[in-house]
C-alpha cells in the first residue's frame, strides 16, 4: 500500500481521455452510445416544445453540442483553425448547412407531430444515406444492402401508418 512518502498523482484530463478512448476505441461502442442518446432526444424535444418554440429548443440543444464538441477538441489538444481552410473544409461547411436544415426541420416536426411518426421518417436517413454513399462515394452496395434498404422503407411505412 502507499506510504507517507509516496506521491499519488491524478491523471490529467488528456490522459483520462486517452484512456477512455483506448478502452472505447471500437466504433460499435460509439454507435451504441449514439443510439442511446438519440433515443432519448426526440421525446425530450417533444416535451420541451410544448411550451418552448422549436427554434429556441434547437438553438439551446445544439449550443450544448457545440460547447461539448469544443471541450472535447480542447481536452484532446486538438487545433481548429488549420482545418477551416483545409481543401476538404467545403464538405464540412456543406455538412453544417445540411445539419442545420435537418435539425431545425426535425425539431419543428417533433413540436407539431407525434414522436412515433416523426422519428421513423427522420430515421430513414440511415437508409437514404446508405444509398447516397453508394452513389456519390462509390461505396459497395450489393443485393443484401438493397434488401435492407427496402425493408427499412417497409418498416417506416408500417411504423408511421
Amino acid at each position: 500500500g502507499p506510504t507517507d512518502d509516496t506521491l499519488t498523482v491524478s491523471p490529467s484530463p488528456r490522459d483520462t481521455m486517452a484512456s477512455l478512448t483506448s478502452v472505447t476505441s471500437h466504433y460499435l461502442f460509439w454507435a451504441v452510445l449514439a443510439l442511446v442518446a438519440y433515443t432519448a432526444s426526440p421525446p425530450l424535444v417533444s416535451e420541451a416544445t410544448t411550451t418552448i418554440p422549436s427554434t429556441v429548443a434547437a438553438m439551446v440543444a445544439n449550443s450544448i453540442l457545440v460547447l461539448t464538441a469544443f471541450g472535447v477538441v480542447m481536452v484532446q489538444g486538438g487545433e481548429i483553425l488549420p482545418y477551416l481552410t483545409d481543401p476538404n473544409a467545403v464538405y464540412m461547411y456543406l455538412a453544417g448547412v445540411a445539419l442545420a436544415v435537418g435539425i431545425l426541420s426535425y425539431f419543428y416536426a417533433l413540436s407539431q407531430g407525434p414522436v412515433s411518426v416523426v422519428v421513423p421518417i427522420f430515421g430513414l436517413f440511415v437508409a437514404t444515406s446508405s444509398v447516397l454513399g453508394a452513389v456519390v462515394l462509390h461505396e459497395p452496395f450489393g443485393l443484401r444492402k438493397g434488401v435492407g434498404v427496402f425493408f427499412a422503407l417497409l418498416a417506416i411505412y408500417f411504423t408511421t401508418t
